[in-house]
């Protein structure tokens, strides 16, 4: 009996297919989300794991769309990242300090793109999770507005409101700093 029911046409998938379906959907899009808000590779790896393990603990809160469970698991890595985020604050903000401070690294020309990459980090670091999760998902992954807005659960309007404030404080971060101990002094 148990196996006629699974296998009729009305019936809903096992939510153990259905997770692993999700999973072989979104596991990689949610690293590549995962990886571009948390620091390491280990760290985003270790929170994409944990977004799925919580999606099968609580399996029946997952929407039965396709879209509103990628929004659910978008939101609850957003989440996950946050606490991250919030658990090693003190230290991170010291060592993005340090490393903010100037130190150039010596020998050899660095390839453009790992400058770029690096100096985008640095500015993304100084924006809030949410915030950061924002220009993720708008600028980096090239969704729109209100798809960004769907799946964080806010009004469009926020959305445009964060991405304006993140553009302000990133170009802040990137912007040329005057080095230290060199004035504009006659001659």
């Amino acid at each position: 009996m148990i196996l006629e029911h699974a296998m009729s046409p009305t019936a809903e998938p096992d939510p153990r297919q259905r997770l692993g379906m999700l999973f072989d959907r979104q596991q990689a899009r949610l690293f590549r989300l995962a990886r571009r808000m948390l620091p390491g590779a280990e760290e985003a790896r270790d929170a994409v794991q944990e977004c799925f393990l919580r999606a099968a603990r609580h399996a029946a809160r997952l929407p039965a769309s396709d879209g509103g469970a990628e929004a659910w698991l978008v939101r609850t890595l957003i989440n996950l990242c946050r606490d991250h985020h919030r658990r090693r604050a003190v230290r991170r903000r010291a060592a993005e300090n340090e490393l903010a401070g100037g130190r150039d690294d010596a020998g050899g020309d660095p390839e453009d793109a790992l400058v770029a990459r690096a100096a985008v980090r640095r500015a993304l670091a100084v924006l809030d999770p949410r915030r950061r999760a924002i220009v993720v998902l708008h600028e980096l992954e090239g969704r729109p507005v209100a798809e960004v807005a769907a799946l964080l659960g806010v009004a469009r309007v926020t959305v445009r409101w964060h991405l304006s404030r993140a553009r302000r404080l990133m170009a802040a971060e990137l912007a040329p700093r005057p080095a230290a101990g060199r004035g504009g002094g006659e001659r």
